[in-house]
This record gives structure tokens, C-alpha cells and sequence, in this order.
């Protein structure tokens, strides 16, 4: 079904594919006649032509990289466009599209969630950007249908920035790297490795774009296969799915943990265009006649069968056939593993209760958003649904399309009319369900849902509270099926269905009629619109030459979640008021954080008033004497040393882009995240732009939650690049042991020792 290559390979002629080993050389001159460079090749990918052409620089090993455009929602651009602001910007150098299909349905907070829409549209009438009203279109859906195209680059603010289907080569980052281009600077990367998706054979009836993610995302997570590299999909495959389909198939790769992603195009991506009014964005784009690429998946198409993800991960896949044949053993073995997760004594994970006699029985099916709510998935949906019902029991059903085009379209043809017959309910496009925000089931229910992720705290519940519902990822086809067995869980290949597949007809009168576009059309004088809910950034301080640490929070799970970090959800109305979102940060996953952190951060608010944080607090004396005996030279030097809170966890940042997880550390005085690495680039990104220090700790850590740590010299050691940096552990005993930063291009150097992006730019 899917298969890794162990070493790099060759793909001749977009077909054969010929893996590095000792003979090599001479299978290649079979082929081509010709000895092939490998140095020559790598140049030969989809990936490479793309990429240089935005890189700015004149080394392609270190890219600087413009963006065709930009996009962000209204979860994440108040945070950005105010950075922007304070950095320096006084319009968009670039076409920046502000949607609005997060924080919509939000009742949290009153009318502040409204409050922050109208300061974006006066943003984009202010500064020349595109203003998408609320519930006309999800983010991706907007920005497939209105500004991908054939080798165009695009950077957004939400994880699941993917259009690689349409040969778009999309990046999802926190809002720091936003707010770069939005000053005219450049996205900086080391080049990335490219691993070659080939896809052969054709998907069997039933079998949806989900189904083949599951497939891809359960083989390639857990070794890092793709971890920070782009997927470029190749092979006669392609040819054999609908755009939508593999639109579906690309939003997936970000659970991957890949970088991005990247198609090859033809006539199919041709007429999507051209049915959204866009040809000229298309060209034809695939391989030279020999590429190289750092690995391969391979992907058997014919045989992927019905997938399901259970929670508490994308990557938790198994066929639904198997599910069903060890559900006993599968479900035992999540329980465990979901209580692994959570430190509640208040919990109960009863997954196993979802069994009656053979079968399996779920409370909830989702279809929704920039993975769910596509047309060619509703319309199955619809032919699925047709005739039947879903029952007066417990199960329920409700349907996102993914923008107001396609939902018309889907009214036209009668497919609403059929699902809302069946009892399901259909929905506006929102991307609530994604992120906890709507839809949310009862205690220990089970929803099956065509979303992109099944974190924890995803479906909106509150483990630490003792309430935890469960989110399982599946095909709209299998939900469908589901739904039609009251609950049943059902793979859409067990089912007779005719699927009608209709022609799609894109009407963007409705756009003209609601978004206002202002690119190139900047009115300086118009005046933003601010809310009482919409606050600038706090002062952040510089770094200092020493700095001392407090562990405030440890963190042991093997991985962490960027809503571990900042819950989604209920602090959505929050998320344009720094201080007050802060209040939120590591709520579910370490509830003593905050408080924590902010006893420390009073000892630095009082260092910066140049008093001295020793008064009073015999605690702090003793740790500074010692730290005295240590550098005897310090003296009373050790009265300007900054003082801040850490957090060690082992592999932070999965999941989504949002910049508020490295921020609300900021705000509440946090100066370092300890690792043994980080989850995913862009975590690591956002640590760095809001000038927390991201540092390795490769062997077990010698210190634990409440320890005190000192790092003199870091300042130095930041701009010197010093690989390996000296600190202790300020204990009964003082013990020395060694961290690093990774690699630190000359700009993250200079924006860490600034405290932050804002500072960087505002001391150029």
C-alpha cells in the first residue's frame, strides 16, 4: 500500500525509478544513455525550479525566499498586522488575504470577536490587502479557488497552508515570518531535502483523498521521514484523481511534518483553473528527465482501503477492516495510551464501550473545512445520503462546505437537499470543528470526523477538568456510510453507491459582491478600527549578557502540541489581546504554569526598574551566591542579569503555525525552551522571532521543574554562534552541563538578542 525507500533515488522520465546504491551509475546509463550528476539532478525537481526562482539570494543553499502572497484568519492576523505596525510597515508590499473563518462562531467575550473583523477590513482598506467577510470561505478554500497557481509561492499563517495540487508551493508559519515580508525582508531556510511521493494505480470507488493522507501520514510520522522537507508528488497516479481529491490528499501532508508540498500539473489542473476564471495561472509542471530526490514514498493507489485515525493523532491509522476485526485489542491499547497523555485522576477513557457485540458504534460524523468541505466530497457525501436517514438516536451529523461558491453549487444540484433529508445538518463554512470551536460532543462521546486533526483538545473538551470526547479521522465517503447505519462504523467500500459526479460550475459573483479588494489600492488615510479587546505588545526586554532560569514547567510526553501549549478554542476571542490570552498558556497540559511563571517574571519586572530583585526573597540571595562563587568576577554585575521562566519539554510545537504559543510564553516572561528537539520548523521559528532562546538538550536533562539555571555569557555566545554553550544547575550542588542552539542564521542571532522581532526592527 505505502512504501518508503531506504536511500535516495533517481526518477528517470517521471516513471522509472532508480534507487542509489553501488550500481547505480551504470542503471542510470541504461536508461539515459548518459552518466548522470547527481549535483546535477537534484536541480531537476519541481521543488528546485520553484524555489529559485523566489530565492533573492545567490546561493541556493541558503535561501531568502518572497512570496507571491499571503494569507492569514482571523485568529492570527491582529497579531501580525500589529507586529508589522510596530516594526516599521506602512502598507502590503504584497497581495495579503485576510479571512475570516476562525474566530466567528466564538460566543466567548461578546462583541469582541466581531471587533476584530472590522479592524482587519479597515487594515486591508489601510494598507492595500483583501478583506473576506465572515463564513464566506475557510482560508484554504478561499485561497485555492482565488490565488494559487502553477509556481507561485505562498505564505500563510495557519499550519495547514498547502496548494500543492495546484503547483503551489505553500508554507505554514507563525506570524513572525508574516510580519518579515510584510517589511519588506525575506524568509529565511537552509535548502530542503525533497522526498518524491509516486503515486501509481487508481483509488477503488469509496475510497476518498483522506484515505490515501491516513495511508501516507501513518507510514511516514513517527521516523520523521518528511520532517521539515518538501513532498513532491510524481508518477502516473496523479492522472487518476480529480483536483479536489488531490487538493485533499496535499492539505494532509502538514500532519506529516513536512515543510511543504508540490504537484506535478496537467490538463486537469489546467480546467480547474480555468473554471475559477484563472488560466493564466497555469503551466505544465513535472520532473526534468532525471530528478533526484533525498527518498521516495511509494503509493499503491489500487490498494488503499478505508482508513481511520484514532486519537489521540493523525498518525494513529489502522483500515477501518481492521479496526473492525481487533477492536477489542486496538481500543484497549488507545485507552492506554490517551492516559498516558493526561495527568487527571478525574479521567476516564472508555473507548471500549463504543463496541456492541462485533460491531463499533460512533455518536457524531463531521464533515468539514479545507480537508472535509470540498465539493467532489459533499456531492458523494450527498449520493451516499440519498434516500437513506441517520436515524433519531444518538448519532448526529452536521456538513461544512468549505466556501459559499461551492455551497451554492452543491444547493443548485440538489445535494444539500439530500443530506439535510437524511437528518444531517448543513452548516456555513467554519473551521470550528477543527479546532474545538464547534460541533464539540458530550462527555466520552466518539465523533468521526473528515477534518485534519484529532489532537487532544481538538473537539473543544477539557481533559484536565475531567471531560474528554474523542475525535477519530475519517473519509466523508465512510462517515457517510456511517451515517446512513445510524452510527455504525461502516467503510464507504461496503456499500452499494452510484456517484453521480456532477460537473462543477464556480460562481465568483459572489465574491465580487462581498470582498473587498485592495491590493494596490492602499488608503493611508483611513483609520484602523480597534476594539477594547485589541491591545499592543508589552515591552519586551533586550538579552541580557547573563541570564538566570527557572524551570517552570517539564514537561515528559514524547510530544507536544502547539494546543498543549495555547489551547484552541474558548481563547479565540482572546487571541488580539496579548496579556489576556497569555492567561491561558499550558491551561490543559500544566494548569501551575502561569502563576509560575509569573512569580518570576515580577523578580525581572523589578530588575528592570534597576532595583534589585534580591530584596526580600532569601531564596534568590542564596542562588546568587552561589552563582558568585562561580564567577567570581561578576560581583555586583550579577545585579543586571535578566531573569526569566523556561520550559523543557521533549519535542515541542507539533501541530498548528499559531505564534501565540511562543508569545504567551514571552508576555509571562519566559526566555527559554528546552528540547531534545523541536517538533516542526515553524515552533521553532516563532521561539526565535519573539526572542526565547530554543535550546537543544541532547543527553537526559540534569535539572528538573523548579531548578534554577544560569547561563552567563549568552549574549556572546548567541551572536559568536558558539555551538556548544556552558550552564548550571543551581541546586544544593552546582552542576555544569552544556546546551546549544542549533543553527542560527546572522538575522535570528541579532532578533534574539533584540528580546523579539518588534525590538529587531524597531532598534534598525
Amino acid at each position: 500500500m505505502v512504501k518508503k525507500y531506504s536511500n535516495g533515488v533517481y526518477l528517470v522520465n517521471g516513471t522509472e525509478i532508480v534507487e542509489k546504491d553501488g550500481s547505480v551509475s551504470q542503471k542510470l546509463q541504461q536508461l539515459t544513455g548518459d552518466e548522470v550528476a547527481e549535483a546535477i539532478a537534484r536541480r531537476e525537481t519541481i521543488t528546485y525550479n520553484v524555489l529559485e526562482t523566489h530565492n533573492t539570494s545567490e546561493d541556493m543553499t541558503s535561501l531568502k525566499l518572497k512570496f507571491d502572497s499571503m494569507t492569514s484568519h482571523d485568529i492570527t492576523y491582529v497579531g501580525i498586522i500589529q507586529t508589522a505596525r510596530a516594526s516599521g510597515m506602512k502598507n502590503f508590499p504584497l497581495p495579503y488575504i485576510l479571512t475570516n473563518c476562525h474566530n466567528s462562531l466564538c460566543a466567548v467575550g461578546g462583541t469582541i470577536n466581531e471587533d476584530d473583523h472590522k479592524f482587519a477590513l479597515s487594515a486591508a482598506q489601510k494598507y492595500g490587502g483583501v478583506y473576506l467577510p465572515t463564513n464566506l470561505g475557510v482560508i484554504h478554500s478561499y485561497n485555492r479557488e482565488m490565488m494559487a497557481g502553477c509556481g507561485k509561492m505562498i505564505l500563510g499563517s495557519d499550519s495547514h497552508t498547502r496548494y500543492g495540487a495546484l503547483g503551489t508551493l505553500a508554507v505554514g508559519e507563525g506570524g513572525g515570518e508574516l510580519a518579515k515580508q510584510l517589511v519588506g525582508k525575506t524568509y529565511d531556510i537552509a535548502y530542503p531535502g525533497v522526498i518524491a511521493v509516486y503515486l501509481s494505480g487508481k483509488p477503488r470507488p469509496g475510497v476518498g483523498p483522506q484515505d490515501v493522507a491516513l495511508s501516507i501520514i501513518g507510514a511516514v510520522y513517527a521516523d520523521g521521514y518528511v520532517k521539515n522537507k518538501v513532498m513532491e508528488f510524481v508518477g502516473p497516479g496523479i492522472q487518476n484523481l480529480p483536483v479536489e481529491y488531490r487538493n485533499g490528499i496535499d492539505v494532509m501532508t502538514t500532519e506529516t511534518t513536512c515543510w511543504s508540498s508540490i504537484w506535478c500539473t496537467d490538463d486537469q489542473v489546467k480546467d480547474y483553473l480555468m473554471i475559477h476564471g484563472r488560466l493564466e495561472d497555469y503551466k505544465k509542471m513535472e520532473p526534468g528527465p532525471v530528478a533526484y530526490y533525498d527518498g521516495l514514498v511509494y503509493v499503491d493507489l489500487d490498494k488503499i482501503e478505508p482508513m481511520i485515525a484514532l486519537p489521540f493523532h493523525p498518525s494513529n491509522t489502522y483500515t477501518i477492516r481492521e479496526l473492525r476485526e481487533n477492536a477489542a485489542d486496538i481500543l484497549n491499547k488507545v485507552e492506554k495510551e490517551g492516559l498516558e497523555l493526561f495527568d487527571s485522576s478525574k479521567l476516564k477513557i472508555d473507548l471500549k464501550s463504543k463496541r456492541r457485540g462485533k460491531d463499533i458504534y460512533v455518536d457524531q460524523g463531521i464533515v468539514a473545512g479545507c480537508s472535509g468541505g470540498t465539493f467532489d466530497n459533499i456531492m458523494e457525501v450527498a449520493d451516499i445520503m440519498d434516500g437513506k436517514s441517520i436515524g433519531n438516536s444518538t448519532f448526529s451529523m452536521s456538513v461544512y462546505p468549505g466556501s459559499q461558491p461551492a455551497y451554492m453549487e452543491l444547493v443548485k444540484n440538489g445535494a444539500i437537499a439530500k443530506i439535510m433529508s437524511a437528518g444531517a445538518l448543513v452548516r456555513e463554512a467554519f473551521c470550528g470543528p477543527c479546532f474545538g470551536a464547534g460541533d464539540t460532543p458530550a462527555n466520552n462521546e466518539l465523533s468521526i470526523r473528515h477534518t485534519t486533526r484529532n489532537f487532544p483538545n481538538r473537539e473543544g473538551s477539557k481533559p484536565s477538568d475531567g471531560q474528554i470526547s474523542y475525535v477519530a479521522l475519517m473519509d466523508a465517503r465512510s462517515i457517510a456510510a456511517t451515517a446512513i447505519n445510524e452510527g455504525k462504523l461502516t467503510a464507504a467500500t461496503d456499500i452499494d453507491v452510484e456517484y453521480s459526479k456532477p460537473i462543477y460550475y464556480f460562481d465568483k459573483s459572489i465574491y465580487d459582491k462581498r470582498v473587498y479588494n485592495g491590493i494596490g489600492k492602499a488608503k493611508e488615510e483611513t483609520e484602523l478600527i480597534f476594539g477594547p479587546n485589541i491591545k499592543n505588545w508589552p515591552e519586551m526586554p533586550a538579552l541580557t549578557e547573563d541570564i538566570l532560569l527557572k524551570v517552570v514547567s517539564y514537561i515528559k510526553d514524547p510530544v507536544t502540541t502547539t494546543d498543549e501549549l495555547i489551547p484552541s478554542g474558548e481563547t479565540s476571542s482572546y487571541r488580539s489581546n496579548p496579556i489576556k490570552l497569555a492567561e491561558f498558556t499550558l491551561s490543559r497540559k500544566d494548569p501551575e504554569y502561569v502563576s509560575k511563571a509569573k512569580e518570576i517574571h515580577q523578580l525581572e519586572l523589578k530588575r528592570e526598574k534597576g532595583e534589585d530583585p534580591r530584596d526580600g526573597n532569601q531564596d534568590l540571595k542564596i542562588i546568587y551566591d552561589k552563582i558568585s562563587k562561580i564567577d567570581t568576577d561578576k560581583g555586583e554585575k550579577l545585579s543586571s542579569m535578566g531573569i526569566g521562566s523556561s520550559v523543557f519539554a521533549i519535542s515541542p510545537g507539533d501541530g498548528s503555525a499559531r505564534e501565540q504559543a511562543a508569545s504567551c510564553q514571552k508576555v509571562l516572561g519566559t526566555w527559554a525552551n528546552f528540547a531534545k528537539e523541536y517538533a516542526t520548523k515553524r515552533y521553532r521559528s516563532n521561539l526565535i522571532n519573539w526572542g526565547i532562546l530554543p535550546f537543544e538538550v541532547k543527553e537526559e536533562p540534569p535539572f528538573d521543574k523548579g531548578d534554577y539555571l544560569y547561563i552567563p555569557g549568552i549574549r556572546k555566545a548567541v551572536l559568536d554562534g558558539i555551538p556548544e554553550i556552558q550552564a548550571y544547575v543551581i541546586g544544593e550542588k552546582v552542576k555544569p552541563f552544556k546546551v546549544s542552539l542549533g543553527d542560527l542564521s546572522k538575522e535570528e542571532k541579532e532578533i534574539i538578542v533584540a528580546g523579539c522581532l518588534i525590538n529587531y526592527y524597531r532598534n534598525q
